[in-house]
């Protein structure tokens, strides 16, 4: 297997302009470099390389367009307070894409080497990572099934590629509470499937219920189970609910993603809840739970947690024909608690307590 030390480098002779933080949106711009690796069986892992963004050449009969074998995870890199570069727990991603190749049958880049070739990718390209404290630079690395062949069985070859993305806010909304339909037609996931991974089929099953959702005024979609009485998960997102002084979240059960952003989200949770005068469970929750606790008036917020929004408060959810608007449409105090303790991390306001932050 390469070496670290390995990884080449060839510098792009054109560097494109950067785009003002105030326009960036969210995955719009790509920076002037990618890293590359390759996996061939017998062989392995090999040829590491920064390289110029570039278009990919595959074979028309790869694995990836016939098979479904791809499989991506996302992160960020922060300009800190100091004015230094930071990754916010990179470790997690490249653990829980081995996880995902897993289950997909496919070869996992070494997570020592991926780290290597995003840190190194991210040094190359630091000068498009925003100054802005409302912006970031996404990173996108992906693995897809490269081998020419058809008949079903996985590949003996891959790619590994990360991508980087300057970007503001997700939604348009920005931090402000989003419209959510809740989806009674189609599901997301079920148990068994590839509802934990971040398989690129397991997004594809989101996009018509989320399309027909924006076309009647709604950002995104909160999911259900196979037989839309639990809930799963809010668009993209994890979810949490707080009824009363109970924040609650669905427990991982094999069809919703594991969420760094909910890891950090519950460790702040269960570390101030004292303070916060909550008590926090991660458990089933069932749609007339919620709606309940919104006829009692003891519905007080409702948020999701991702890399790409951070903490996104939910202020109408779509249910059953109504409209029903949580927290007076306004972002609630555990939103907002847990955005500013996130971010003030990310952004080297505040220390860091947990390590999830690696400086470059």
């Amino acid at each position: 297997m390469p070496q670290m030390s390995q990884i080449q480098i060839k510098l792009n002779a054109k560097s494109n302009l950067l785009p003002s933080s105030d326009k960036l949106g969210f995955g719009q711009y790509f920076t002037d470099h990618m890293f590359c690796l390759n996996y061939e069986e017998g062989p392995g892992w090999n040829n590491p390389r920064v390289i110029p963004y570039q278009n990919l050449s595959l074979d028309p009969a790869a694995c990836v367009f016939h098979y479904g074998q791809a499989l991506f995870e996302g992160m960020k890199a922060f300009r800190q307070t100091n004015g230094k570069i930071a990754l916010f727990r990179p470790s997690f991603n490249t653990q829980r894409m081995s996880q995902g190749a897993a289950r997909l049958c496919m070869q996992a880049p070494p997570e020592d080497l991926l780290l290597a070739g995003i840190r190194e990718l991210v040094k190359v390209d630091q000068k498009w990572v925003p100054a802005d404290r409302s912006a970031s630079l996404y990173i996108r690395p992906t693995l897809i099934a490269t081998e020419p062949f058809l008949g079903v069985r996985p590949s003996k070859e891959y790619l590994c590629y990360v991508i980087l993305s300057p970007v503001g806010s997700y939604y348009k909304e920005g931090v402000n509470p989003i419209k959510i339909w809740v989806e009674e037609e189609y599901v997301r996931a079920t148990p068994g499937g590839l509802g934990a991974t971040k398989a690129g089929a397991n997004y594809a099953a989101s996009l018509l219920a989320a399309m027909q959702a924006r076309t009647k005024g709604y950002a995104q979609v909160l999911w259900l189970d196979v037989n839309h009485h639990f809930i799963e998960e809010v668009g993209t997102m994890n979810v949490f609910f707080r009824i009363g002084d109970t924040v609650i979240t669905p427990e991982l059960n094999g069809s919703i993603l594991s969420g760094g952003t909910r890891e950090c989200a519950l460790r702040l949770l269960y570390d101030h809840a004292v303070k916060l005068g909550i008590k926090v469970e991660e458990r089933k929750i069932t749609m007339a739970e919620v709606m309940a606790a919104q006829k009692n008036k003891s519905l007080k917020e409702a948020f999701g947690t991702g890399t790409a929004a951070v903490i996104s408060p939910i202020g109408e959810l779509h249910y059953q024909e109504q409209a029903w608007e949580i927290g007076n449409g306004k972002m609630g105090s555990l939103a907002q608690f847990l955005y500013q303790e996130i971010t003030s991390i990310q952004y080297g306001e505040k220390p860091d307590l947990y390590n999830w932050i690696e400086q470059l």
